[in-house]
């Protein structure tokens, strides 16, 4: 799809993700490497025997496949020179240097735009390229405090938890690959360039599922626990006992979910398990039967436990049997193991094999991010070794980006996507997550639904105030901001005028159904080609559209559970505590993105549409992808470290006290690490000998009671000696202000950061300063609080003036604006019902 396009990567392990998923849609992508390699090399988990190999990093190996390697040293006039040749021959630059570096070379944006105007420059950092914390220290566990992810997982008796693999600068990287096909689709139009500046602590609040707006929404805070999230008063639990481990069991209510729910407690009262009672739960409206005081909410915790009686009696291979056959949202909690083993993969053809000289035989490496049938996604190189086309590239610096001159318009400024066209029938998060980043940056988007089916999302909150309502829902809101909103009644057979006569105006087709829905309906993709022969239609769902799980409809709850995410993240001597939330339905949408642009470039390029069938497992593998390599060459299972990491100790969050607010700038209720403003916690990494000794300097460190000077102790001292290094941390911390504390460890070179609940982000300098949160237009409440973009183009900033639409708010705007329907169309219309 991308076969036009050539990107340099200059980035590092907190990048090199971006560009191996544009490699991927098939970009040819040149890693530039410093002599000796790219650090991601002396990242591990490394081949057996091979520990240290620079050519042997599991981490490299997960994100540089596709790739060709030229050694260059931008710090060398000579090579800064080869390296400005090589600019002008590239449409797109990645980067992922600290803020001013690369203008510290010489290189920075002016000086890669007079090398080459066309270049599109996007450099990904922890928190932006400008801003009070553009020059902080930042490692992956910092930015999961800063960006509030940390403060949704662990137990309440410990620490606040991260996901062991780092994941922060992925959702960046992520984030940067559409990111930057927004650009290049924009220099069609204008002919020009841009700069792309991607934060990873914006990224990574995608990963909140918009409880981030929780505060200024006035909605109840998110309290973490371990296996379990709150949502307001209700303590939703995500892991429960299975015979021979754990599942995730995911009991919810309201109109959508009620049915699963009901389904669940038919089976148990079948197996005379639960009363009478029990059967007759009022799922659907239960939250407001709550609200009204109706029903205690502690009944929502006694039907949880009746559930989980239930599972804890059975084996995981059997729940997962009768969830597939009675349609159950109940899956297993599966280890990295069960993961490269699950047949449903297999099924589909995910997997790779790659030959690595290092490795006797094929390696099985994450498959292809979406199914495209018009372009397969080929994924058959392995990753280079350094600088091993250094001069076959080189060699030849003749080309140019081909870029168009007649009717461009160098001065545009208008959003990059404006004149594309999205037809949208996704719902909740995974699916309105992508065409939201498609309508911030101009796309038209008319979302379909249905009053008489209520979407999931309206049901999940922050709400306003505390207070359910289809109206009320900051998750909604924010997922859906910018789109039309028409409502119509698919199951009516006289909607199909509407829908037909949407998909001829459409470019794109989006749909997040269980598979099978979209055939049911007559609106499989083969139908709808027939309308528009042209058009793109992407399908998302939980498991995709084939294989033997492919009939498990779920959540992004069950995907996390059964993609190995949810296993590691926890402590070594407890129950796994899981991540936070849906968190596949947090990655999977930039992936969408990512591929709907590329679809659209290859249908500028040759007028096919296509098909494109997205597993959000599948997807999300990337963010897994080490640990899955060191299972398949190394036969190793993830482990459950806590927060520990294996390149830098201490590594953790420590305990602070509550902040003067006299003395931050954060305020009083800004700090909470679970959200409800009466715990303080501070992350810190230490990432190497340097930095430790500035840390033991700064707190007093002297000696260890065996007399050992602390000082002194490198990596593997440090990491012998954890337990007592965080014991004498957290002792340091915990009479002191952690706002002060994490002022005077920046400034002592090391990373630290607050963990940050929603209160925290509002007044989170950074935050403010980038505009991440913004009051944009609502039809019933007046202004409504939603997230802005996670990233900033310098040539066509984004304005965003709208929240989600009110149920049917733009439903005759779209009959007679769009298709241009007269009265006697839309009476028609009307007089059929199917308007709701």
């Amino acid at each position: 799809m991308l076969s036009g396009y050539r990107v340099l990567d200059v980035s590092d392990e907190r990048g090199q993700l971006a560009g191996q998923t544009l490699a991927d849609l098939g970009a040819e992508v040149i890693l530039i490497e410093p002599p000796g390699g790219s650090r991601s090399r002396r990242i591990g988990p490394f081949v057996g025997g091979h520990e240290g190999d620079p050519e042997n990093s599991l981490w490299f190996w997960s994100y540089n496949r596709g790739k060709r390697s030229v050694t260059l040293d931008l710090d060398d006039a000579g090579d800064r020179d080869r390296f400005l040749d090589l600019v002008r021959t590239a449409d797109l630059l990645i980067e992922s240097a600290e803020p001013g570096v690369m203008e510290a070379r010489g290189l920075g944006h002016e000086a890669l735009a007079d090398a080459n105007p066309a270049l599109v420059h996007t450099s990904i950092t922890a928190f932006g390229q400008d801003g009070p914390k553009a020059d902080w220290h930042a490692t992956d566990l910092t930015i999961a405090a800063a960006g509030m992810h940390m403060a949704m997982m662990g137990d309440l008796d410990r620490p606040p938890l991260r996901v062991p693999l780092d994941q922060a600068f992925l959702h960046a990287s992520a984030e940067a690959a559409a990111a930057s096909l927004v650009a290049l689709r924009e220099r069609k139009l204008s002919g020009r360039g841009q700069h792309v500046d991607v934060s990873a602590q914006q990224a990574i609040l995608q990963a909140t599922q918009s409880y981030c707006l929780a505060n200024p929404l006035g909605g109840a805070p998110v309290q973490r626990g371990s296996g379990a999230v709150s949502l307001g008063p209700f303590n939703v639990r995500l892991r429960s006992k299975a015979a021979d481990g754990y599942v995730s069991n995911t009991i919810l209510f309201g109109e959508a979910i009620a049915p699963f729910s009901q389904r669940l407690f038919e089976w148990i009262h079948a197996e005379g398990e639960c009363s009478d009672d029990d059967l007759n739960f009022p799922w659907v409206d239960f939250p407001m039967e709550v609200m009204a005081g109706n029903i205690p909410p502690t009944e929502y915790d006694r039907i949880q436990d009746v559930a989980e009686a239930f599972t804890a009696s059975r084996t995981k291979a059997h729940l997962l049997e009768q969830a597939l056959e009675r349609r159950l949202l109940l899956v297993p909690i599966t280890t990295v193991q069960d993961v490269v083993e699950e047949p449903q993969y297999a099924a589909r053809d995910f997997w790779r094999t790659i030959d690595m000289p290092s490795v006797d035989r094929p390696i099985r490496v994450p498959g292809p991010m979406a199914k495209c049938s018009a372009t397969p996604l080929v994924i058959e190189s392995p990753p280079p070794t350094a600088g091993a086309d250094t001069d076959e590239v080189l060699g030849d610096t003749s080309r140019r980006p081909e870029v168009a001159t007649d009717g461009v318009d160098p001065e545009r400024t208008a959003r990059p996507l404006d004149g594309v066209k999205i037809l949208d029938f996704m719902w909740v998060m995974a699916g309105p997550g992508s065409t939201r980043v498609l309508a911030d940056q101009g796309a038209t988007v008319v979302r379909i639904e249905s009053s008489i089916r209520i979407e999931t999302a309206r049901t999940i909150g922050p709400f306003i105030d505390d207070e359910g309502g289809a109206e009320n829902s900051g998750l909604f809101n924010n997922m859906n901001a910018g789109k039309l909103g028409m409502t119509l009644d698919v199951n009516n057979p006289a909607s199909r005028r509407v829908i037909e006569d949407l998909v001829r105006w459409a470019d794109v087709v989006t749909e997040s159904y269980s598979p099978k829905a979209m055939r049911a309906w007559g609106l499989d993709y083969e139908t709808l080609r027939a309308i528009n022969p042209n058009i793109i239609m992407a399908s998302t769902c939980l498991f995709g559209q084939s294989g033997p799980m492919s009939s498990l409809a779920g959540f992004g709850t069950m995907g996390a559970s059964m993609s190995g995410f949810y296993s590691m993240t926890g402590w070594p001597d407890r129950p796994p505590a899981g991540v936070a939330g849906a968190y596949t339905d947090y990655i999977a949408p930039k992936y969408l993105s990512a591929v709907l642009l590329a679809a659209l470039e290859h249908r500028d390029r040759t007028g096919e549409g296509q098909y494109i069938d997205m597993s959000q497992a599948e997807a999300s593998m990337a963010f897994l992808a080490p640990a899955v390599l060191d299972y398949e060459v190394n036969g190793r299972q993830a482990p459950t470290p806590g927060n520990r990491h294996p390149q830098m100790a201490p590594h953790g969050a420590f305990p602070t006290a509550q902040p003067d607010t006299k003395a931050t700038d954060n305020g009083a209720d800004a700090a909470a690490g679970s959200g409800d403003g009466e715990e303080y916690w501070l992350t810190i990494a230490v990432a190497g000998d340097d930095e430790w000794r500035a840390l033991c300097e700064l707190a007093g460190f002297d000696s260890a009671s065996d007399g050992t000077d602390l000082a002194s102790l490198d990596l593997a001292g440090r990491q012998a000696r954890e337990d007592e290094l965080e014991e004498l941390l957290g002792a340091w911390t915990a009479g002191r202000d952690g706002y002060e504390l994490q002022e005077r460890l920046q400034a002592a070179g090391i990373a630290a950061h607050m963990v940050q609940g929603s209160a925290a982000l509002m007044v989170d300098p950074q935050l403010v300063h980038r505009n991440h949160f913004q009051q944009v237009a609502h039809a019933d409440h007046g202004t409504f609080w939603i997230e802005g973009p996670r990233f900033t183009m310098s040539r066509t900033p984004v304005e965003l003036t709208d929240a989600g639409p009110s149920l049917g708010q733009h439903t005759f705007e779209v009959l007679l604006g769009i298709l241009g329907y007269d009265d006697e169309a839309l009476g028609e219309v009307a007089a059929a019902e199917v308007l709701q």
